[in-house]
């Protein structure tokens, strides 16, 4: 369900049925603000959700972590009178974070993707907790919480801990940011007119076992490489013109002949990007054909569009999941002691999305490489020196070495994490281990990573192709050769930086006349935050999500 707030944007209303990847990373990016349901089919499965725990206690039923002990103390029974402070003490006992204060955007998407959960009627908790969770959101009171604690194995126990503490008012030292002012989760409690709230049966486990919060870290870390899938492949269709590149290469012919999902919708959009026609004749330069990084650069996209449209499903699926233990089945009264609190798809699936964004940096790296050295770049100037004539001048220098020392970073990144690092946890009882929370929070790193490098990217390819221009026609205006999304995107650089397009000169003409260092921060800023540079190549964001993610 969904309702349209002030802003004009569609916020979601929870009831359990399933979010996108979109709605939670704008969740998270306080761009869209959630609600509660009030359709009283899914209320009263909760209700009677929390009805079957409350009979298991009555009937003293050994049932795992309400009327037994935790993990490897499994075998300690809990009498009823114990049952509440059972919940309280898992609590405490999970108070053991540590390392740097994570995104809020994570929490406030954890939070939600966590309510959502709970609103299935397969755990067992109260409504009012529920209710907690959502009307901290609406309020912006997000607890701060650190990024080392999980294992991904009973899901994020540790983080999630802190989420938990947070809206019953445990005796805790845990922070909380109240519309962007910290403070202590008392304090905070108290101006939202919130008494402190013991737990019941069930109810603790509820809030922490599950893979909600390693989920929303990969959600956000999926929403934002979609969106630099598209725009490393119109910063590719910039540099491609720029070089000089031969259009052939992206016939549909090619691609009928090797029928791939992910080559013949990169093959597309470079068709759609490039201002000239696969059946161009003209060819510049005196090579046959083109070097492998223009000519294969559909058949190199493909495994990576295909990777991260698996990745973007296999995400939704396990954000929307039910992940905690035990499940409860309303109907028959059951509880199923099982393991889908296991971090696996959320791990393997952040292990090979840090592979993805190294290589598309890898290949973004080389076309940089080419278009600065005059032996392979088709009578562009050494470094892309603007003023030739200026003897000192070297160009884009400098920003080479900037790039080349982030994507190797990035590279390096893409190593697993899933595999390398058994933890034979708490007394053998988590003896395997998904290491969701680990991984999620590296590939994030990853995003950051990898924003920072199209921001050097970007003015390669606004800079190049300013140059070609100069040697095509009697101007130094890139737009000319361009595509119309590819035009957007240029404009959008030349205005996020200040500056003034369609000149005499390059974007950048003498080294001295501006600070690129201020420009990388100004895009780099804009690609983290406004994001204008994304809505520029927005088509084909759409596109991708269109043909692989409907």
């Amino acid at each position: 369900m969904l309702a349209s707030s002030p802003s004009g944007h569609t916020n979601p209303v929870l009831s359990g049925a399933p979010l996108s990847i979109n709605v939670v990373a704008d969740i998270g990016r306080q761009r869209l603000i959630p609600s509660l349901t009030d359709d009283e089919q899914v209320l009263n499965r909760v209700h009677a959700c929390r009805d079957v725990v409350q009979k298991a206690v009555r009937d003293n039923e050994r049932i795992y972590g309400i009327t037994t002990g935790f993990g490897g103390m499994s075998d300690i029974p809990i009498p009823p009178q114990h049952v509440a402070q059972t919940q309280d003490n898992l609590l405490a006992f999970l108070s053991t974070s540590t390392g740097a204060s994570l995104d809020p955007r994570h929490v406030r998407a954890a939070m939600a993707l966590r309510a959502n959960v709970l609103l299935q009627g397969r755990s067992g908790v109260r409504l009012e907790l529920i209710e907690r969770l959502v009307e901290f959101l609406r309020q912006d009171a997000i607890p701060v919480v650190c990024d080392l604690g999980s294992i991904g194995a009973s899901g994020d126990l540790v983080p999630l801990g802190v989420i938990a503490r947070s809206i019953i008012g445990h005796p805790s030292t845990t922070q909380v940011k109240y519309q962007g002012e910290q403070a202590d989760s008392h304090d905070v409690l108290q101006q939202l007119n919130y008494s402190a709230l013991q737990l019941e049966a069930k109810e603790g486990l509820a809030l922490v076992n599950g893979t909600s919060f390693s989920s929303a870290i990969a959600a956000n870390c999926v929403f934002e490489s979609q969106r630099l899938l598209s725009l490393s492949l119109v910063l590719q269709s910039i540099m491609v013109r720029a070089l000089g590149g031969h259009p052939e290469a992206f016939h549909p012919f090619v691609d009928e002949n090797k029928p791939h999902p992910g080559q013949g919708w990169s093959a597309q959009m470079m068709r759609d990007l490039l201002s000239y026609s696969p059946n161009d004749s003209k060819r510049n330069g005196d090579l046959a054909q083109d070097r492998y990084s223009l000519r294969c650069l559909a058949q190199y996209f493909a495994p990576i569009v295909e990777g991260i449209a698996q990745i973007s499903q296999s995400i939704s699926t396990e954000m929307n999941a039910v992940s905690d233990n035990p499940l409860i089945d309303v109907d028959t009264g059951r509880f199923h002691q099982s393991g889908n609190f296991l971090g696996q798809y959320v791990a393997m699936s952040m292990d090979q999305l840090r592979r993805h964004l190294g290589l598309l940096a890898k290949h973004l790296d080389v076309q940089i490489a080419q278009l600065v050295a005059p032996a392979f770049n088709n009578g562009l100037p050494a470094s892309l020196r603007g003023n030739s004539s200026r003897p000192f001048n070297m160009g884009l220098k400098g920003l080479q070495i900037t790039g080349n020392s982030i994507m190797p970073l990035l590279t390096y990144l893409g190593n697993p994490l899933t595999e390398h690092f058994p933890t034979h946890a708490e007394e053998f009882n988590q003896n395997i281990n998904g290491l969701s929370w680990g991984s999620a929070n590296l590939a994030w790193r990853s995003v950051q990573l990898f924003q920072h490098y199209l921001s050097v990217a970007s003015i390669f390819a606004v800079q190049a192709i300013d140059l070609r221009a100069g040697l095509e026609a009697d101007h130094c205006d890139g737009r000319e050769l361009l595509g119309e999304t590819a035009t957007e995107l240029y404009e959008t650089v030349y205005d996020l930086l200040e500056r003034n397009c369609g000149q005499e000169s390059p974007f950048l003409f003498n080294d001295d006349e501006q600070s690129l260092e201020v420009d990388l921060q100004m895009l780099n800023g804009d690609l983290a935050g406004a994001g204008r540079m994304h809505e520029a190549v927005s088509s084909v964001t759409d596109s991708f999500l269109a043909e692989f993610c409907g």
